[in-house]
């Protein structure tokens, strides 16, 4: 099949399984072109197959030498339709791994579910016996409980008021206005159900009670927190509550942990970058697009790979920024004075006329291509290649 992409209100329909093993393998000759990073020997991570996920698991197993545990929920392509990027992703970082003699077992399907924990602890006993790293990298939209089996939804909403505000089309390439009407309590329930941390707890007790923690492990989840201009529909909105409940977490984890096993848990707030659920919302894309602009003029820019490798070398380091709060800040780089106060003056005075200039939509766009397989450079997209 000839491979094209089909995007549809911002989501690309379609992805490229060699577009998608060329960027796994750039990934993984950036975290080896850095050096040996002497940390985990056994991780897991929870959403291993695109974005942050995805780079854990690459800076891991090819910067670390660890075997790896990946837990995910992607779709198979068919002779008809392609799969999702993570699917290939997946496959293509199996084959890099066994090719590298690298334990690697990928596990497809409900990450909230209890009989996909059962499934990965059951591969930590069968190959590392225990782990010493986890990261939670979900990030999903829905979630049913395993315990009432009920199916909650998560809605992007500002809470307490309507949020007004400029945003992109990024299709287009055009400056929109968008508003958004606040959240009930039902809906900010909800959101903090499927994005908060609970799922994140039920992952270390199941390991704790099976044994399959090592000692001193620590685990880590993703945050974020971002500029006063997404501050309304994000940190302070339904998904800034989730987060909230997230880092809690994290809190009382730690203090689980270090108590049975000399362990450690923390939030990691991460960088602003082109992912497939930022791509869906038109404020956070507009900022994405000038932020770019000033961090790569700045020569400060980082994807996924260059967050997480710096994200390893210094958690195994010890070189880690940390705020009062406890939360590891590898948006450092991006919340710097100089950075915010130029992405604010773009900010007012950007417009479909000056949008090129002052932004970095192309840089965006290829993200968001790249992300899913396409305009990878040395990739002919002309070649039939297999769906499945």
């Amino acid at each position: 099949m000839i491979i094209s992409p089909r995007i549809r209100n911002n989501i690309c329909l379609t992805a490229h399984p060699t577009g998608c093993a060329a960027e796994v393998k750039r990934q993984i000759n950036f975290v080896k072109s850095g050096g040996l990073i002497k940390g985990t020997k056994s991780a897991l991570i929870i959403g291993s197959s695109t974005g942050y996920g995805l780079a854990c698991r690459v800076a891991a197993a090819f910067g670390c030498g660890a075997s790896t545990i990946g837990v995910f929920f992607e779709k198979e392509g068919s002779e008809t339709r392609t799969g999702t990027p993570g699917y290939y992703n997946t496959k293509s970082f199996d084959a890099e791994a066994a090719s590298a003699g690298l334990f690697s077992r990928s596990i497809n399907g409900d990450a909230f579910s209890d009989e996909l924990k059962h499934e990965a602890i059951s591969a930590i006993k069968e190959g590392p016996g225990k782990v010493d790293l986890v990261i939670y990298s979900l990030a999903s939209g829905v979630r049913v409980d395993p315990v009432d089996g009920v199916m909650y939804r998560s809605t992007l909403k500002p809470i307490g008021t309507d949020y007004k505000s400029r945003a992109l089309d990024t299709m287009s390439g055009r400056i929109i206005s968008m508003e958004i009407e606040p959240a009930d309590e039902v809906e900010i329930s909800n959101t903090v159900k499927v994005m908060g941390g609970e799922d994140w707890q039920r992952w270390i007790d199941a390991l704790l009670d099976a044994d399959g923690l090592d000692k001193g492990v620590k685990t880590s989840a993703f945050s974020y927190i971002g500029p006063e201009v997404t501050r309304p529909i994000y940190r302070n909105g339904t998904i800034g509550r989730a987060k909230e409940d997230l880092e809690a977490t994290g809190n009382r984890i730690n203090d689980q942990l270090a108590e049975r096993l000399g362990g450690s848990a923390f939030t990691s707030v991460n960088k602003a970058l082109v992912t497939r659920a930022a791509a869906v919302i038109p404020a956070i894309s507009l900022y994405i697009s000038i932020l770019f602009k000033v961090m790569k003029d700045k020569n400060l820019h980082e994807g996924c790979i260059e967050q997480m490798d710096r994200f390893f070398r210094g958690l195994y380091g010890g070189k880690l920024k940390i705020d009062n709060e406890g939360r590891v800040r590898m948006d450092d780089l991006e919340m710097r004075t100089d950075v915010q106060d130029e992405v604010n003056k773009i900010w007012n005075i950007v417009s479909d006329e000056n949008i090129e200039e002052l932004s970095d939509l192309r840089g965006y766009h290829s993200d968001f291509m790249q992300m899913h397989g396409f305009e990878v450079p040395g990739v002919n997209y002309e070649t039939d290649v297999e769906t499945l």
